[in-house]
């Protein structure tokens, strides 16, 4: 029993006591309680009431891991306790806004089986994966500054595109989502992270729609890659589920054919058995598996700083898109429509191969807990309009 009322604060729901992601809303730093919000600045939280008194979770970012650990299990105390905390306020989730100020930001492209989608759709002839993708988890670096929080409408984003006589220019036709996992990072600043040290940096876990202009990336990504097909908007989650919520989600990542470079191999399983459901206009479409990533968040980010770059509070790294091996495990529409060949219907019977102006995006996950529960990932909703 918990002196918080609210039927979505149970331990078989997204987001009882097991999950306790953090977020901003207008009265502060808070923890989310089903379909409510505790604040956290007037509560007695000892050494750790410091890092949350603010409007973001820069300072508690900053803090490192011992601040998160002692500071997540008292939260737990407090919020199943029979009797509500002198101080304690439950606000409502509706004003949650972006809860961290984002450093840089790095997009990956660890799914074999979207690697393999992609390459056999542009690559018919040839392999579809390139010789270096089993072995290094292939990145890049995106755009700090268009990281938005869920809810925030989605601009479609011109550019140049191939035509019959030259590239044109203007409005993408060929919009797609990229449902992704985020990892938030923490910490002190650090260079050449190991794998065996690269969770002591990663705060915690969020849903992510890294959007994607798949006509404007055609003609732009050789020989550099993605530029103005990807900076234009990456959406991510409002609430932040701490990295420890996940201890019994972890899973090995499957196997690869090659023996890896010392950096990148891994003494504990750090895969994580999430699974994404993806809806278009409240049709179910796709429910990605992230167990099925063949490169871990740790390994990640030990490539990410294996050169000497560093890692600091606020970076965020996505896992790039997550699909299945099967057709409704894919987490794109370029793999679901198969480039456009094979539009996929909707409940209300029309069809889809890309993103139509006034097209709703909605991401949920979950993932296993302790004891039978539910921990969830806050949801990433965008809307689809025209400049």
């Amino acid at each position: 029993m918990s002196w918080i009322s609210d039927p979505n604060f149970t331990e078989d729901q997204p987001f009882g006591p097991q999950t306790l992601p953090y977020g901003v809303v207008d009265g502060g730093v808070a923890v989310r309680v089903g379909d409510q919000a505790l604040l956290l600045k007037s509560l007695a939280l000892g050494k750790c009431s410091e890092y949350v008194q603010g409007d973001s979770l820069d300072p508690l970012l900053k803090a490192g891991r011992p601040v998160w650990s002692v500071l997540r299990a008292k939260l737990k105390e407090i919020v199943t306790a029979t009797s509500a905390p002198k101080g304690a306020e439950l606000v409502g989730i509706e004003t949650a806004k972006l809860p961290f100020t984002v450093g840089d930001y790095v997009d990956f492209y660890s799914s074999r089986h979207h690697a393999e989608n992609v390459g056999r759709m542009f690559r018919p002839d040839g392999d579809p994966l390139t010789p270096n993708w089993t072995h290094l988890p292939i990145g890049y670096h995106g755009r700090a500054g268009t990281v938005y929080v869920s809810g925030t409408e989605i601009v479609r984003p011109n550019g140049q595109k191939r035509g019959s006589d030259g590239p044109k220019f203007g409005p993408s036709e060929r919009l797609d989502i990229e449902a992704e996992i985020g990892f938030v990072c923490g910490g002190p600043r650090a260079a050449n992270v190991s794998t065996s040290r690269a969770a002591e940096h990663v705060f915690g876990v969020a849903l992510v729609n890294d959007w994607s202009a798949r006509d404007i990336q055609a003609w732009e990504y050789q020989p550099l890659g993605p530029f103005l097909a990807k900076s234009f908007a990456t959406s991510i989650g409002a609430w932040i589920t701490p990295l420890e919520a996940f201890s019994v989600a972890r899973v090995p990542t499957p196997p690869l054919p090659n023996k890896l470079h010392d950096y990148l191999t891994c003494d504990q399983p750090w895969g994580l058995d999430i699974t994404i459901t993806v809806e278009l206009n409240d049709t179910i479409v796709a429910r990605p598996p992230f167990r099925e990533m063949s490169w871990s968040f740790v390994q990640q980010l030990a490539h990410m700083t294996v050169n000497g770059a560093t890692v600091r509070p606020g970076d965020l790294f996505a896992s790039g898109t997550v699909s299945g091996p099967e057709k409704d495990e894919r987490g794109s529409f370029l793999e679901l429509s198969w480039g456009g060949k094979e539009p996929f219907k909707l409940d209300d019977g029309s069809t889809r191969s890309f993103l139509e102006d006034g097209d709703t995006v909605r991401l949920t996950a979950t993932a296993p807990g302790e004891g039978g529960s539910v921990v969830g990932l806050a949801e990433v909703v965008g809307t689809v309009r025209s400049a």
